[in-house]
């Protein structure tokens, strides 16, 4: 049987605050919350109050709610305007995490048995699964973590998952080879990364085929050549520095700042925009240093927000 859902949506004049984008969600993203009330009283505080934090779930012992829709976004993450928890990420709240015990306990198990039903629903496995920390750094699901059980969680929701008869991979026996001119059409809140990542090319590649210097300008409708020659085979489309940069007094700037920032937003991790706060502006300041830091989290490196060899290495294969 599956799990019923309690909707108490937002209010539609609130979304510029709690939801503004609309979302074709990529990932699910779990957190523990900061106190022990209840499903009921999580949404109703959140959908009540003045501020942009928002969540789509929240789930105790007893029943799950939700609080936004799945086709909207929601500010859960910490990743910044753009980032992919924020944009690409179903939030799940749950219960009960101050003080832990029973109903933690049931509010726990009642979240992985519905996880697994939204990763049932949409076809995914547990690879879709994020924690709050992996997107910012933040130590949340702070309950789960700080009891070290974060993969007993994911292989409880595999369980779950396999159960429902979800998570099988699919045969490899059919795929595809792009046809020489093959191209995609850009569609509204695609960004150049997961473009490339779902049709098997690379960034660069994609820049180079088409002409595009700023992998954040593409416009929707806009048609993309993913095979065929370029004018330009350089090894990578996105110079990067060598040496080492991090926050300092007075902070770094220049045109190797820039390039670091440049090649982040191209993989997603820093944001692009012409907003207050935001943007490329090659200053290696606090911004970057936690952009940085998500890639590092992100990648299985050191997370320090200093850029180095290992992180530069890192990111030009990932572009290549």
């Amino acid at each position: 049987m599956s799990i019923a859902v309690k909707k108490r949506l937002v209010p539609s004049d609130k979304y510029a605050l709690k939801c503004p984008n609309p979302m074709d969600p990529e990932f699910i993203t779990i957190h523990n919350t900061a106190n022990d009330a209840s499903a009921a009283n999580e949404i109703s505080y959140m959908t009540g109050n003045t501020e942009s934090t928002s969540y789509h779930f929240a789930v105790d012992d007893d029943e799950v709610i939700q609080g936004i829709p799945l086709d909207r976004n929601a500010w859960h993450s910490g990743d910044g305007t753009n980032g992919t928890g924020n944009r690409k990420s179903i939030a799940v709240e749950i219960c009960y995490s101050k003080s832990g015990g029973a109903r933690y306990q049931a509010a726990e198990a009642l979240a992985i048995k519905f996880v697994a039903q939204l990763l049932k629903e949409r076809g995914w496995g547990v690879d879709k699964i994020r924690k709050h920390q992996d997107w910012n750094g933040k130590y949340c699901p702070h309950r789960i973590l700080s009891e070290g059980r974060w993969d007993q969680v994911k292989a409880a929701i595999a369980a779950e998952l396999e159960r429902l008869g979800g998570g099988k991979v699919p045969s490899p026996a059919k795929t595809e080879t792009k046809p020489s001119g093959a191209t995609y059409t850009v569609k509204k809140g695609d960004v150049l990364s997961v473009i490339a990542q779902k049709n098997g090319v690379s960034v660069a590649t994609l820049q180079s085929l088409n002409g595009i210097k700023n992998p954040n300008l593409i416009k929707v409708g806009q048609v993309l050549k993913l095979t065929g020659s370029s004018s330009s085979r350089k090894k990578s489309s996105f110079p990067l520095p060598s040496g080492i940069f991090k926050v300092t007094s007075p902070l770094t700037r220049g045109e190797s700042v820039k390039e670091i920032q440049t090649a982040l937003s191209a993989l997603h991790y820093y944001p692009d925009k012409s907003a207050k706060n935001f943007g490329i502006d090659s200053v290696y300041g606090a911004k970057t240093a936690d952009a940085v830091r998500r890639f590092q989290l992100m990648n299985g490196l050191k997370a320090d927000g200093s850029y180095g060899p290992k992180t530069k290495a890192k990111i030009q294969r990932l572009l290549k």
